[in-house]
């Protein structure tokens, strides 16, 4: 059960008080936002599934993991379910790991859940703060001591956040996880926090920074390339500040702006930014997807499907990221893409395409169904002749013969689509009304009869009466918004419209906004401060005096760039193959890959090359002669994209050194062949004569063992050297 207890180190003043205070964690079980209506309104969020696997497991799997021995679940929306599953799951028996649960009906935001916290008393020395829709595999170790050790020095240090660098860049970041852009100022020499701004309109260019921040900090960096893990290391104070000052109601916006500006208290807050680590908060319905493939990638590891940790049913993993359960029932003639997980006892008919999607257990899927980029949740029954892209399909949902599902649908639990009816993109689906009143506040997840709002056990008996107790009446109704025999209600779109609904679905973004995306990157646009100091696309101020990475962290940035980038392009290859997107819009893709992670044509030459010879490898073959054919099919298939990124000969030379180092390291049985798929590159105009002779003759001072694909390729050299250009 879970990953082997790293233990974390916790700094005390002597053994003894280590001993009494075990370190503790509070886990808010409630995010306090409808971004996930309609879902929510009949189940938590944190006991949605992600990746199969309820998303509190894994934020408990890494509690864990990590050290804490006593976790505090605050429980509000849905509290009864959230308690009733954690009584009977498997952590309220283990040992060394102790979960206990505290409800409250009257909680409407993060404030008012700690407030109801430090009320309870139960918090003891210094907290792990964190949400119940957290992933991560980091250790707490080294943020725990430097925490630790602060308070020693400056007892006004009550909070530390854990940080990442954004993958990919800023300006990307909000259009693929669906969050908005963030900048944080923080002295580089000491970590400390020093301002903080996490709205999204930023269109004139300009922030309001205090110039006296700059003025008294000489070492501050500006960024806007840092994501927030939504992890904080607390100590106890934190509970009472906010008992303190009523008006801190959410964590980020209230609270740690509202102490970063508190001159006369002298709270403090630091940094601590991870780099090789995963951790990520599933905030919206697109974030859900990133994780969700993240998890797949196995960025999360020891949390991955095949890997059991808190009585989730793990899966086998086959080739190319496919995870299958035990129990099912596949036709033959059926087709499992990549990066795709089949749940337990899942039947699956003749001739379904699946491809880059989670598939719950105990679903029926019939014949002649595609499914790509979707999550298809547990119970499902998908009828003959449907097509599902890029959606949500809640437990207990029928689909009919020949529906179809638009790309960022979202259809709620045990809705019925009639037969041949075609949903809407973005539609969202439900048994339960669209609320008349939307709440205020976007941070309430839901409200009780005062607020004017839907009461959840009103809205429940509405779910179970639709279920099995409808009148004809009503039954007329349902069909005609969903076609025959069709059960549900269809919410009206938000009030920003269908322009904004691609910001927060799964759903691929369209390619019009990808571009316009991509051209606001190009422009390498700057910011500018309130004093003019010009501000870089990466975030930093524009001064040499303010550049204080060390060519250490310089270079273990750059290196898991380069993983993240040739990781990314990787699966938006395979996903291009196995879903048939036309080359242009994997060029779109990979230049918005390339922008974001900083990489020349040359890193993009690469990675295309390397994906494609990987899914040569691969793909089934009994000797080197098949395996030849694969890489010609490939190669052949795919030859516009990567010429689109060989403009010069620098390019070209890459791939053959990036061939060079498969053939070494990951892809050894090419070895052999080196010299006859050099040559088809040639003979598919893909590398020049120049690039050829340039790479050989850079060979010539070097070692014998650096020679020998430069000697298996003699002969073709020789011949490029003697023929002359006309029967070239």
């Amino acid at each position: 059960m879970g990953a082997q207890k790293k233990g974390a180190t916790r700094v005390s003043e002597d053994a003894d008080a280590l001993a009494r205070q075990p370190l503790q964690a509070v886990l808010l079980a409630d995010s306090f936002a409808t971004k996930f209506r309609p879902i929510t309104l009949e189940r938590p969020k944190v006991l949605l599934p992600l990746v199969n696997v309820p998303m509190i497991n894994y934020t408990l799997a890494w509690l864990e993991s990590a050290g804490v021995e006593e976790v505090f679940v605050f429980c509000c929306a849905h509290s009864r379910q959230v308690i009733d599953y954690l009584e009977n799951s498997e952590w309220y028996s283990q040992p060394n790991f102790l979960v206990r649960t505290i409800q409250s009906h009257d909680s409407v935001s993060a404030g008012d859940a700690l407030r109801v916290i430090y009320e309870r008393n139960v918090i003891q020395g210094d907290f792990v703060l964190i949400s119940g829709d957290t992933v991560s595999n980091m250790s707490l170790t080294q943020a725990l001591q430097e925490h630790k050790e602060r308070k020693k020095k400056d007892s006004n240090a009550v909070m530390t956040m854990i940080i990442k660098r954004s993958k990919p860049s800023p300006i990307t970041y909000q259009s693929r996880l669906g969050t908005d852009e963030l900048f944080m100022a923080i002295d580089t020499s000491t970590k400390q926090l020093l301002y903080f701004e996490d709205k999204a309109d930023h269109s004139k260019g300009t922030i309001s920074l205090d110039k006296t921040l700059l003025a008294d900090n000489p070492s501050i960096v500006l960024h806007n390339d840092k994501q927030d893990c939504y992890i904080d290391i607390c100590s106890p104070e934190v509970l009472s500040l906010f008992t303190d000052n009523f008006d801190y109601q959410h964590l980020r916006r209230h609270f740690v702006k509202g102490l970063l500006l508190d001159d006369i208290m002298g709270y403090k807050i630091y940094t601590h930014e991870i780099h090789s680590s995963y951790a990520a908060r599933i905030d919206n319905y697109r974030s859900y997807d990133i994780v969700s493939k993240d998890i797949i990638q196995r960025w999360t590891y020891p949390y991955v499907p095949d890997v059991k940790f808190c009585g989730n049913r793990a899966t086998k993993l086959e080739r190319q990221g496919m995870y299958r359960a035990s129990e099912i029932v596949q036709s033959c003639s059926s087709q499992i893409g990549p990066f795709t997980v089949i749940g337990y006892g899942t039947k699956i008919g003749n001739d379904t395409k699946v491809s880059s999607s989670v598939i719950g257990e105990g679903c029926t899927i019939g014949s002649n169904v595609l499914i790509e980029g979707s999550y298809i949740w547990d119970n499902v029954t998908i009828e003959d002749g449907c097509e599902l892209r890029h959606v949500i399909v809640c437990d207990g949902v029928i689909l009919k013969a020949g529906a179809v599902l638009k790309p960022g649908v979202v259809l709620s639990f045990k809705v019925v689509i009639g037969q041949g009816f075609v949903v809407p993109a973005y539609s969202k689906v439900s048994l339960l009304q669209q609320p008349t009143v939307e709440d205020s506040d976007e941070e309430l997840e839901y409200a009780d009869n005062s607020s004017g709002t839907v009461e959840i056990s009103s809205i429940r008996g509405t779910a179970d009466k639709l279920n099995g107790e409808m009148t004809p009446e009503s039954s007329e109704t349902h069909e005609s918004e969903l076609g025959s025999g069709g059960v549900g209600y269809i919410w009206s779109i938000c009030e920003g419209g269908h322009e904004e609904e691609w910001r927060h679905s799964i759903a691929p973004i369209p390619a019009d906004k990808l571009a316009e995306i991509t051209q606001t990157v190009d422009d390498d646009h700057e910011l500018l401060t309130q004093d003019g100091t010009a501000l870089l696309p990466s975030g930093e101020l524009k001064s040499d005096s303010f550049s204080n990475l060390s060519e250490d962290d310089e270079m273990e940035d750059s290196k898991d760039d380069s993983a993240y980038f040739e990781k990314e392009v990787e699966a938006t290859f395979l996903r291009a193959v196995h879903e048939n997107v036309k080359v242009e819009h994997v060029i779109l893709e990979v230049n918005s890959l390339r922008l974001s992670y900083n990489m020349t044509s040359s890193d993009c030459a690469g990675a295309i090359f390397y994906s494609m010879m990987k899914l040569s490898l691969e793909t089934p073959h009994a000797s080197a002669s098949e395996l030849l054919q694969n890489a010609t099919n490939v190669i052949s298939t795919w030859q516009r994209l990567l010429k689109s990124y060989l403009p010069e000969t620098d390019e070209e030379i890459e791939v053959i050194l990036k061939f060079e180092e498969m053939c070494l390291e990951s892809g050894k049985e090419f070895s052999v062949l080196f010299a006859l798929i050099l040559q088809l590159l040639y003979d598919k105009d893909l590398i020049e004569e120049d690039a050829i002779l340039m790479w050989a003759n850079e060979k010539e001072g070097a070692d014998e063992s650096d020679k020998v694909f430069v000697k298996q390729a003699e002969k073709f050299i020789q011949w490029l050297k003697e023929a002359p250009e006309e029967e070239d």
